[in-house]
C-alpha cells in the first residue's frame, strides 16, 4: 500500500502541562501499559521488547526492521531525494534538513546497515566536513560548532561510516573540552565563555557514547570515557538543570519534557543519558527523577510538554497527550533508577 505523505507542516513552540485527562491506562509497568506501548509504531514496538520487556535479540531485531517497511521510519525515507539528501539541504532548513532527519532516524532506530540511510550519511559527513582527512577536513572540524560535530559523529556511527575521519573527529573533541569538563559550540568566538553549554555538551555526549557502543576496543575508549565521567560531574553539579549558585531552575524549558529534542536540553534528556550509559545512581539525580514523576499522567503516562518551532515533514505526537515516546524513555530511566 503506498505511503501518504503529508504536506510539511509549520510548528511553532507549543508548551502544555495538561495531566487532567481521565485515566485510560491502570497503573505504570502495568501489562496495559506495555500493551499501549507495543500497540505504538515499529520504533516504539522493538525498543519496548528489548528495553522493558527483555525480549531475545533474534526478535526485537526482526521488529526493528519493521521500522523500514512502515510507520515513521518508512515516512521519512521514502521523502529522501534522490541525490541521498532530505529537505533541500545538509544541515537547514530545521527539521526536515539530512542532519536532522539522519538523527530522527537514529532515535527510531533503523537498521544500520541500510543503505540509503548510509549514503544519506555519508552525504551530510563529506558536505559538513569533507570526504577525506586532509587538511581542509582539519580546517573545517576546527571552525565547525561543537553540536554539529557531535551529531555528525552520531550520525556517522550509528550508519557504519568507519574511517580516519572518526578517529580526528572524536580527537578534537577530546581537546575541545572546556576547564569544566564540558563543552561549548561557542567556545572560540568572542566574548569567550567561561562555562560550558548544556545544550553542545549532550550532542557531544551522544554522539560519544554511539561511539563508545561500536568501539569498545579502541585506543582512546578510556580517554572518552573519563571525559563523559567529567561532563556528568559537571551536569550533577547542577542536578541537571538548577544553577549550582542559587539552586533556582536554570531555564523554564530544561524542565519540561520535549520530544523531539532536536539540539536543545532538558533534564529529561540528561536523565535518559545516565540511564543509557548505566551510570551510577547519583543522589545529586533526585531532583530530576521528582521532576519526571512529577509529569506522569493520571493514567501512568507521559506527555509531550513542549514542541520546537521549525518546519517538519508530519507530527511524530501530538502536545499534551499521552506519548509513546516519551513513556518509553521515562520507564527506560526509571528502571535503571529502582536498578532493575
Amino acid at each position: 500500500m503506498p505511503i501518504h505523505i503529508p504536506d510539511f507542516v509549520e510548528v511553532g513552540d507549543v508548551i502544555s502541562h495538561d495531566v487532567t485527562r481521565q485515566p485510560t491506562i491502570r497503573s505504570i509497568g502495568s501489562d496495559d501499559i506495555l500493551a499501549w506501548l507495543m500497540d505504538g509504531d515499529a520504533a516504539i514496538c522493538w525498543q519496548t521488547m528489548r528495553d522493558l520487556q527483555g525480549a531475545p535479540a533474534k526478535r526485537w531485531q526482526a521488529e526493528r526492521r519493521r521500522t523500514l517497511e512502515e510507520g515513521w521510519g518508512a515516512r521519512l525515507l521514502a521523502l529522501q531525494a534522490p541525490d541521498g539528501s532530505w529537505g533541500g539541504g545538509i544541515y537547514a532548513p530545521k527539521w526536515t534538513s539530512t542532519t536532522y532527519t539522519l538523527l530522527m532516524l537514529c532515535a527510531i532506530g533503523i537498521p544500520g546497515d541500510y543503505a540509503p540511510a548510509q549514503r544519506g550519511a555519508a552525504l551530510m559527513l563529506d558536505a559538513l566536513l569533507g570526504p577525506r582527512r586532509d587538511d581542509a577536513f582539519m580546517r573545517k572540524l576546527a571552525e565547525c560548532d561543537r553540536c554539529i560535530v557531535g551529531m555528525n559523529l552520531q550520525i556517522a556511527t550509528c550508519f557504519g561510516i568507519d574511517d580516519a575521519r572518526i578517529d580526528a573527529i572524536v580527537e578534537n573533541l577530546l581537546a575541545e573540552a572546556m576547564p569544566d569538563g564540558a563543552w561549548n559550540c561557542r567556545r572560540h568566538r568572542k566574548p569567550y565563555p567561561h562555562h560550558s553549554s548544556f545544550h553542545t555538551t549532550f550532542n557531544v555526549l551522544e554522539g560519544l557514547r554511539d561511539w563508545l557502543e561500536a568501539t569498545p576496543k579502541h585506543p582512546l575508549r578510556d580517554d572518552v570515557l573519563a571525559a563523559e565521567t567529567n561532563a556528568l560531574e559537571l551536569l550533577l553539579e547542577h542536578h541537571l538543570f538548577k544553577s549550582d549558585k542559587t539552586g533556582e531552575v536554570i531555564h523554564p524549558k530544561f524542565a519540561v519534557l520535549s520530544w523531539p529534542h532536536r539540539w536543545h536540553y532538558d533534564a529529561f534528556r540528561g536523565l535518559c543519558y545516565f540511564a543509557r550509559a548505566n551510570a551510577p545512581r547519583d543522589p545529586r539525580l533526585q531532583d530530576a527523577i521528582d521532576l519526571l514523576i512529577s509529569r506522569r499522567r493520571g493514567d501512568g503516562t507521559w506527555p509531550v510538554e513542549y514542541t520546537y518551532s521549525g518546519k517538519e515533514f508530519f507530527r511524530v505526537e501530538k502536545s499534551g497527550g499521552p506519548s509513546r515516546w516519551n513513556t518509553l524513555r521515562a520507564l527506560r530511566v526509571l528502571r535503571w533508577w529502582g536498578g532493575s
